[in-house]
């Protein structure tokens, strides 16, 4: 069963299908975007639904009822765990510790089986101290360390413009000696520091990169140098970058996605605000519509600059998640990313230099439109033998390729 397309590029075609012109079918719009008719009316049924024009369930109703159900079934587990804990304390010879009655109530001895993490939560329990507490005793580990933290705490306490080497010296003559790393990870997790420690001043530098460059090779003279029209096969390299736009309202950002064999943009993602989840959007956008028509992308290089919405946690997380691999180009070095750059060149062309735009709304479906139907499917690319991004990929991906 296919995977469903990703909400924001629903939205997007449906707010094209409402504002389309009159006389203008919907099943050109659909061929557009490259879905059925009838997926299309499905989604525009249901964004009137939504919007309150016909009758129905919304998705929001939906999630609520699911979410009431949830709530239900958590709410009599957390009685159960109350009137457990009642009985329980209640006992003359009840030990101090409430881990067996939690260890009780995740075996389903009682009419009600509990999970850990609830009966944690309202008695307010650790849930890592309970599973160290099921394994085993404390380590001797766990008690060395918190012995040499006591020491280095008191002396860190007693002098706060000591560092960790004082305080690990400190520490020598109390009894309890460490090596300077142990003391680093000591005052390092819990925030010990000089109070005389220096503060970085000036203009920040670019964060390091987080992937290598996979794309880079000198040429005879030894400089670095990229070719993106050496990729020979579609879902091998990804090239993303962000780009802005001033409307009335304020800006707007894009961050697309653009496969560099076939130059189609595999997925984007457009908001008002630069920040990492505009990249994890545009990546969730790029898989969830290659899913969608059964193509496996996992193992494809997805290759970017060093700005930080790239360098970020959540995007580093959302490209293992999907298995992609990432590669970053220098600091400074516009042509690392040149491919992408040339497609910035044609939308601002072609779209953001014809007019002044009065509303993020507005300027978002004239880019989506132009990407959709224009780049896509009528702008033909000399590279790609006089042909368009989407016939480029249905001619030249083999069958297997497009069963996989």
């Amino acid at each position: 069963m296919p995977k469903p397309y990703p909400k924001e590029f629903r939205d997007d075609v449906v707010r094209v299908a409402r504002s389309r012109e009159p006389g203008q079918q919907l099943r050109q719009i659909a061929a557009d975007f490259g879905i059925s008719e009838s997926c299309l009316t499905n989604w525009l049924k249901q964004a009137d639904v939504e919007d309150g024009v016909k009758p129905g369930t919304t998705v929001a109703e939906n999630a609520e009822l699911r979410e009431l159900k949830r709530r239900n079934r958590l709410l009599e587990q957390e009685n159960e765990v109350l009137r457990r804990a009642a009985a329980y304390l209640s006992q003359e010879s009840a030990p101090k510790m409430m881990f067996p009655l939690v260890r009780e109530l995740a075996a389903g001895q009682h009419p009600i089986r509990v999970p850990v993490t609830v009966t944690c939560r309202v008695l307010k329990l650790c849930r890592q101290q309970y599973y160290r507490w099921l394994a085993c005793p404390v380590s001797n580990a766990d008690l060395a360390w918190a012995y040499r933290a006591n020491v280095l705490f008191d002396a860190h306490r007693d002098d706060p413009a000591f560092g960790y080497r004082y305080c690990r010296d400190e520490a020598g003559d109390a009894g309890e000696q460490m090596c300077a790393r142990t003391a680093w990870a000591i005052c390092s997790t819990n925030a010990w520091w000089s109070v005389f420690s220096k503060k970085r001043a000036g203009r920040p530098r670019p964060g390091p990169p987080v992937h290598d460059d996979l794309l880079a090779f000198e040429d005879d003279k030894g400089r670095t140098r990229h070719d993106f029209t050496a990729v020979q096969a579609v879902n091998t390299v990804w090239l993303t970058d962000i780009t802005e736009h001033k409307t009335g309202e304020g800006k707007l950002y894009l961050c697309a996605i653009k496969d560099a064999c076939s130059g189609r943009i595999v997925g984007y993602s457009i908001d008002s605000r630069m920040k990492s989840k505009l990249a994890v959007a545009a990546v969730n956008s790029a898989v969830a519509r290659r899913a969608a028509n059964g193509v496996d992308v996992a193992a494809c290089i997805v290759h970017s600059d060093r700005g930080s919405q790239f360098r970020s946690r959540k995007f580093v997380k959302r490209l293992g998640h999907h298995q992609l691999v990432g590669s970053m180009g220098r600091v400074g070095a516009c042509g690392d990313n040149a491919a992408m750059e040339s497609f910035f060149a044609l939308l601002q062309k072609n779209v953001l230099n014809q007019r002044q735009w009065d509303t993020r709304e507005d300027l978002r479906i004239a880019i989506v439109t132009w990407i959709e139907r224009t780049y896509h499917r009528r702008r033909r690319q000399d590279r790609l033998g006089r042909l368009t991004p989407i016939e480029y990929e249905t001619t030249m991906t083999t069958p297997a390729d497009q069963a996989a």
